[in-house]
């Protein structure tokens, strides 16, 4: 299983994402890094595992206020082994073609999928099925038909996300059956090994993962061994 570190920027600062409830962020304060600043905590992050890639949603674009293509441009310079995969909202599209960089196309920011059918065969295309509890966000066509999805998927269930709850692990295991043998990413909710080894243990691919990497409730040796379990996956 992958674990793929997150930050959430608006307005040039890493925020501390919590259920999803984007007006309550506010910058984080974690003991990986000196300050809120999206290289520190990417830097934070890397004193605890060797990670090869990070998840970043960019918060201004996504809300449609502006964007924090600068800061990730930053990123992908000063961390040239990283790859990275930028939520920007409708404006993900604008960063396809980017050295090391997938795109995530959040259901939510969709209005329709005539995009995402157009670059479904994209390897560096990936599409995150958004939800808040049990609510689809986005068009109900892209939920219901499988063959739009590409070859890299995420579960996000937004209110999970920072409050300790546990993944959504019946939700990303009725993705996975529907999936076939595309990637499934599990994101919103993970707080500790056991739910890795739940999640690994039902065939996610990886887990996107934040809060508890901050809190330290994931150890270097947990994502040592989740890690080298990953690489004798792979074909």
């Amino acid at each position: 299983m992958q674990i793929i570190p997150v930050i959430d920027i608006r307005s040039g600062v890493v925020m501390r994402a919590r259920a999803g409830a984007r007006d309550s962020y506010r910058p984080i304060a974690s003991p990986l890094a000196a300050t809120s600043a999206p290289v520190d905590v990417v830097a934070g992050f890397l004193t605890l595992h060797p990670f090869e890639r990070i998840y970043i949603a960019d918060l201004d674009a996504i809300e449609g206020s502006g964007d924090n293509s600068r800061e990730i441009g930053a990123l992908t310079e000063r961390f040239p082994s990283l790859r990275f995969m930028v939520d920007a909202g409708a404006a993900s599209c604008d960063w396809r073609g980017a050295a090391r960089i997938d795109c995530v196309i959040g259901s939510e920011s969709l209005h329709d999928s005539a995009f995402l059918q157009a670059a479904q065969h994209d390897p560096n295309i990936v599409l995150s099925l958004d939800f808040r509890d049990e609510v689809f966000l986005g068009p109900d066509a892209l939920h219901e038909c499988t063959k739009q999805w590409p070859r890299q998927v995420i579960v996000m269930t937004l209110t999970r996300v920072g409050v300790g709850a546990g993944p959504d692990v019946a939700r990303v295991s009725q993705i996975i059956e529907r999936a076939g043998d595309r990637r499934v990413f599990a994101a919103g909710g993970v707080r500790d090994a056991d739910d890795l080894e739940r999640l690994q243990a039902i065939g996610a691919a990886g887990a996107l993962v934040a809060t508890a990497l901050h809190d330290g409730a994931l150890t270097r040796a947990d994502l040592d061994r989740f890690a080298s379990e990953h690489k004798k996956r792979e074909p």
